[in-house]
């Protein structure tokens, strides 16, 4: 079996960027650490059908394994994640090609929206911050066609119907906790969510992977991204000192809590701060998350209160995921992916105007499995 004359160099990167320790992805190889660590060193010829299967397993194309030296792998859209002077850790993998899906559904999307002759979307770039919080509230508000908030149900029925509203604008909402497969999970510590501002094809996306409550401030906050028409990566992080960002998370916080009702709420002689949420949840039909943020915002409680918190609520939502069950294949894909995006896709597969192989892609299952997934859709 031949060798392949490989920098084996760019082992070692591929394996990093991937976010593997050796160990971890010498058991994905299924072979020894002994064995990668050989390979990586120099000391061991890798064949071509190893060498394939290690860019596989670190997701880069075979032929990077062939360069001189690392590809520069920049982030294709801002980073607005907080700076405070200190550098941010390299972008991992998942991150990145997410991204670049991202910019490639937007791109089909925009061609799409064209030929089918519809309108620019009217709210991307509509505010600037200098208009202030109240105004691109009200805006929101009135362009959704809600009030301040929900009189009944809970906070997942609100941000389910809020992404349907958001849809309805021509905005593309996907949500999703991993890149197409559990064993490329997304990171809630490096992102949030992102938005990407087009006059056709402006999508948010939200990190799934993060706890259920604070993904509705997260939408929000993105929405926010939209309305002033910047694109960008956020980390949804409190001490965020960039402006935009703070504008943004302010926004947020009162879209889903006004400031007068939570103050005339909200009492200070209870022991422990947290005895406040079930009634304000009952009232503002949002989750504790969005409501300690409130509270954060209008510094009735300590950053240091506020993290505890989140890190509880965090830790709870982890630990429900690793013993729940959840919904059936193609329910998971129309809760993840835009439903105005799904339904073009799909409709131009089955009108034989995109091949099954390009609409499987995009909507990252097999092409067989496109027909039954219209059947989902409804189409």
């Amino acid at each position: 079996m031949s060798n392949a004359k490989i920098n084996k160099a760019m082992l070692t990167w591929a394996r990093e960027r991937s976010g593997y320790a050796l160990p971890e992805f010498a058991h994905k190889l299924n072979v020894t650490e002994q064995k990668v660590s050989e390979w990586e060193a120099g000391e061991r010829e890798i064949t071509f059908v190893q060498a394939m299967a290690f860019a596989d397993k670190a997701h880069v194309p075979f032929g990077f394994l062939f360069l001189s030296q690392p590809p520069v792998e920049n982030l294709p859209i801002p980073d607005l994640r907080t700076v405070d002077s200190a550098e941010l850790k390299r972008p991992s993998a998942e991150l990145i090609d997410l991204l670049k899906n991202m910019l490639e559904c937007q791109d089909w999307y925009r061609d799409y929206a064209r030929n089918q002759l519809l309108q620019p979307i009217d709210v991307v770039g509509s505010f600037r911050p200098e208009q202030g919080v109240a105004a691109v509230v009200a805006d929101m508000r009135t362009k959704l066609n809600i009030p301040p908030h929900p009189k009944r149900g809970n906070w997942t029925d609100y941000y389910r119907d809020l992404v349907q509203r958001i849809e309805t604008l021509g905005i593309l909402v996907m949500r999703q906790s991993s890149l197409g497969h559990h064993s490329r999970p997304f990171s809630v510590e490096e992102f949030r969510g992102f938005a990407m501002c087009d006059e056709f094809a402006p999508i948010i996306f939200v990190n799934h992977a993060d706890a259920p409550g604070a993904r509705l401030f997260t939408l929000i906050h993105e929405l926010c991204h939209i309305w002033i028409g910047q694109t960008g990566i956020s980390d949804g992080d409190a001490n965020n000192h960039r402006a935009e960002e703070r504008f943004c998370n302010a926004v947020a916080a009162e879209f889903l809590v006004p400031t007068d009702e939570f103050q005339a709420l909200w009492r200070s002689d209870y022991d422990h701060w947290q005895q406040n949420l079930p009634d304000l949840e009952a009232h503002f039909h949002v989750s504790p998350w969005a409501l300690a943020r409130k509270a954060l915002t209008l510094e009735l409680i300590s950053q240091g209160e506020y993290g505890a918190f989140i890190k509880a609520q965090i830790d709870a939502f982890k630990e429900r995921e690793a013993s729940g069950s959840g919904p059936g294949y193609f329910k998971t894909k129309k809760a993840q992916i835009s439903q105005l995006f799904s339904k073009a896709v799909v409709s131009e597969a089955l009108n034989g105007k995109l091949l099954l192989r390009d609409a499987g892609w995009m909507l990252g299952m097999k092409p067989a499995s496109v027909a039954k997934f219209a059947q989902e859709l409804g189409l």
